[in-house]
């Protein structure tokens, strides 16, 4: 299907899907931050989008777009595909407007996902798990939709569904006491900015919008150096509400139009943003939530003294996924290392490994071993955890003079990815 790519987010409709979507939405705080106001030396605001009924800000597009169909559209129902927020979005408004929907969820999707989705949807939807990616499920309910004339509400190449996203915008401008120098929208498939920085080119031009994108699922980057909407080939699904191989055709166009700056900011950084935000401020963000808040330092000296509103987008995060996100995070800071060690074959090798090569601080977190008779060397795969990252050199050079070096693993992608 032809998108119309001459279209405008009109100040009027935004407002419009304001009033549409008042009586399910909430108005979401935008709340000082104090560890990173101190941290930046600016005053750092957070559009706590994580606090809306279903935890994240997709309920604004999805029951804006829902709402706007006709009876004759509402008959037939509604279909759509996502892996989370927007089905949770979808699943509620097909309830308040009692309206029936499909809602195809890739099959690996966690299990927590597709209860919320259910519960939300309180017998109005109907959850089909269909293929391992988003693209399986897309293609099921695009077939769904033209074989049975029902709507398809997509997760953000709408035009509904941008300016129900645009909403957060107006809100943030009407909750400012100050004007606003700098706001960190996250980029998945580009709704939720193309709806904001639209409003703020109207109502606040001299506000920088800077875009942030998974550094493994780069689409609106990659569209942007291209000048055209590409297909990226493989993404790391791991910041998976803002993972997405290609962008909409119309969000694309408006980001290019609006957005100042498209960044990325690394899987692992995300990691340690979510630990920080839950140590530091007992806020639970999702990683695609955490987006803004990791791009900051790569603005540190741009951003100080100034008005900063990053937006938190979503709180629906599995717990289950803990000890991947604390892995992550000691990864990106230098801190987990994973090694081949070749024990010699003898009585007392381990404890000379631990007596001898471990400094003080060291902490092995895994290990696995096999001994073979035949060899004079057995290989170990070994886990260490430092304490500083500049105790990495050390130790290696200690592995190499006692003869217990074999491999360093952690750049070695198609190894390393079994063990994280």
């Amino acid at each position: 299907m032809h998108t119309k790519t001459t279209y405008t987010v009109s100040l009027q409709k935004v407002k419009d899907a304001a009033t549409t979507i008042k009586e399910v939405v909430v108005a979401t705080p935008l709340v000082k931050n104090l560890n990173y106001s101190q941290q930046f030396d600016a005053n750092i605001l957070l559009k706590r989008e994580d606090l809306q009924q279903v935890r994240s800000y997709k309920i604004r597009g999805a029951f804006n777009k829902i709402s706007s169909l006709s009876v004759d559209e509402r008959k037939r129902g509604i279909v759509c595909a996502s892996a989370g927020n927007h089905a949770q979005g979808v699943a509620f408004a097909c309830n308040h407007l009692k309206i029936k929907g499909t809602i195809f969820m890739p099959a690996p999707t966690p299990k927590q996902k597709i209860e919320q989705v259910k519960m939300f949807g309180n017998g109005y939807v109907d959850v089909q798990l269909v293929g391992d990616t988003f693209d399986d499920a897309f293609h099921q309910a695009k077939k769904l939709c033209d074989a049975l004339e029902k709507t398809f509400v997509h997760p953000f190449n709408d035009e509904k569904i941008i300016e129900g996203q645009a909403t957060v915008g107006l809100e943030i401008i009407a909750q400012s006491k100050e004007p606003i120098d700098y706001v960190f929208v996250p980029v998945g498939g580009g709704g939720l900015a193309s709806g904001l920085s639209s409003v703020f080119k109207i109502l606040s031009p001299k506000t920088k919008i800077i875009g942030v994108e998974p550094q493994g699922a780069p689409s609106m980057k990659a569209a942007f150096k291209h000048n055209k909407n590409v297909i990226l080939p493989k993404i790391d699904k791991f910041i998976d509400g803002a993972a997405v191989q290609q962008v909409g055709e119309l969000t694309f166009k408006i980001c290019k139009e609006n957005l100042d700056q498209i960044v990325t900011a690394a899987e692992g950084k995300v990691c340690q943003t979510i630990l920080d935000l839950y140590n530091k401020d007992a806020i639970v963000a999702e990683p695609a939530g955490a987006l803004t808040i990791s791009a900051l330092d790569d603005f540190a000296d741009e951003i100080k003294g100034k008005n900063v509103v990053c937006v938190v987008s979503g709180s629906n995060n599995d717990i289950t996924r803990t000890e991947e996100i604390k892995e992550r995070a000691l990864l990106f800071n230098g801190l987990k290392h994973y090694f081949i060690i070749r024990f010699p074959q003898r009585a007392g090798a381990l404890k000379e490994f631990v007596a001898e090569v471990l400094g003080e601080s060291d902490d092995i977190t895994f290990f696995e071993y096999s001994k073979k008779t035949s060899r004079e060397n057995a290989p170990a795969v070994v886990g260490i955890e430092l304490l500083r990252k500049e105790d990495l050199q050390p130790l290696i050079r200690r592995m190499k003079d006692r003869n217990f070096y074999g491999e360093y693993l952690n750049d070695k992608p198609n190894l390393f990815e079994f063990l994280v």
